[in-house]
């Protein structure tokens, strides 16, 4: 039980329980920080938060995966960010917190999180909300669920350095079971969209290629400078201004193959993901597949962020059955989904693994995810 790591750890039960989900982006990918549009849903895999208050002004924070690293400083050391380490994540919560003038005492800390790290199923805005949710409660701040969200985005922007868009932390915080979540990143706006693939005898099949990302040292950073400079040359603030019909007159603005690559891949996103909500709104979860897949494509050929072990996952999937397929996240490692026909993902699913074997490569984790419910209380005896 996570309350008896808490026990063991600081000698006195926690006072508040609460979980955050993992999440899988259907599609929309590299547009929420451009300002377009994203279509995730939560997932079941969850990282969960144990606390209790301080009266100190010092934090400590624990990891029931993490046990040898933990993390003890004074609130008044969380003001010169970047942190190291993953505990950066949660420390990042309460600098936030203390940087917008809220009355934080200190806090012990708890985590266990089920969501595998770099697999692009954000597990780093799971662990953000489960602690920010929690510590909301506890201090009894006045905070609705985007806020919370907007602080989890802060904490990973400024005290660890990844300059994410919004997109994780919302869909962690308002997601609804049996729907993604339609976010217009440049309004705000967001809408729950019905996605119930069992409907049409589908199901969702995560392939986790095992090769992790570190998104704060890696070409995810690059491939956000490469859009501003994009969006700069065009004379937009965002690229989500620009529209399809744009981009024929894009040859000659954008020489420089990088920068007409990610203007590209944006804007035709955009347009997927105009197009998979039209398809969910129909019922017409199967729509969805060639929609996937060519999302793909443009992450691959266009904005360049997938590599080997993603095309070998997408192109196994295709090839076994899936009605589409795409790499998820970041890129540069992590996971693709597929959409498959749900009496087969088993089939599916060992198939893929038999091409990763073949080459050489140690066998990808892979699951089935449903649409899941967003951040919430746990009873404080909850068994992890």
């Amino acid at each position: 039980m996570l309350v008896d790591e808490f026990l063991d750890a600081f000698g006195r039960p926690p006072v508040r329980v609460w979980s955050a989900p993992g999440r899988v982006n259907l599609i929309g990918e590299h547009t929420d920080y451009n300002g377009g549009l994203v279509l995730p849903f939560a997932i079941d895999l969850r990282t969960t938060a144990a606390i209790r208050p301080r009266d100190d002004r010092f934090l400590r924070v624990r990891s029931c995966q993490q046990p040898d690293q933990p993390l003890d400083v004074p609130l008044h050391d969380l003001a010169a960010p970047p942190l190291s380490g993953w505990a950066a994540y949660v420390a990042g919560v309460f600098g936030v917190l203390i940087l917008r003038g809220y009355d934080i005492t200190g806090a012990d800390v708890m985590v266990d999180g089920q969501v595998p790290p770099g697999a692009g199923l954000s597990s780093s805005a799971a662990l953000e909300c489960a602690v920010a949710a929690a510590a909301v409660d506890l201090f009894g701040l006045p905070l609705a669920p985007l806020d919370v969200a907007a602080i989890a985005q802060e904490a990973e922007n400024r005290f660890v350095g990844v300059p994410c868009g919004p997109m994780d932390q919302q869909i962690a915080m308002q997601a609804e079971p049996g729907c993604a979540l339609l976010i217009d990143c440049s309004s705000g706006h967001t809408r729950h969209v019905p996605f119930t693939p069992e409907r049409s005898r589908l199901a969702v099949l995560v392939v986790d290629t095992g090769v992790r990302h570190a998104h704060a040292d890696s070409d995810y950073a690059a491939r956000r400078r490469a859009c501003e400079r994009a969006a700069a040359e065009l004379g937009v603030s965002l690229l989500s201004e620009v529209t399809v019909p744009d981009l024929t007159a894009l040859p000659g603005r954008l020489d420089d193959d990088e920068l007409g690559g990610v203007v590209r891949h944006v804007v035709t996103e955009n347009a997927r993901v105009r197009a998979a909500v039209a398809a969910l709104d129909a019922d017409d979860a199967p729509a969805l597949g060639p929609l996937l897949t060519a999302s793909h494509v443009s992450l691959r050929d266009y904005f360049c962020a997938s590599s080997a072990e993603l095309d070998l996952a997408v192109d196994g999937l295709l090839a076994a059955g899936a009605l589409g397929a795409r790499m998820i996240g970041g890129g540069f490692g992590g996971s693709a989904i597929g959409l498959v026909p749900a009496d087969h993902s088993e089939h599916i699913a060992a198939t893929v693994t038999a091409a990763f074997t073949s080459t050489g490569l140690a066998s990808p984790q892979t699951r089935v995810v449903v649409p899941g419910a967003g951040a919430r209380a746990e009873p404080v005896g909850a068994r992890r």
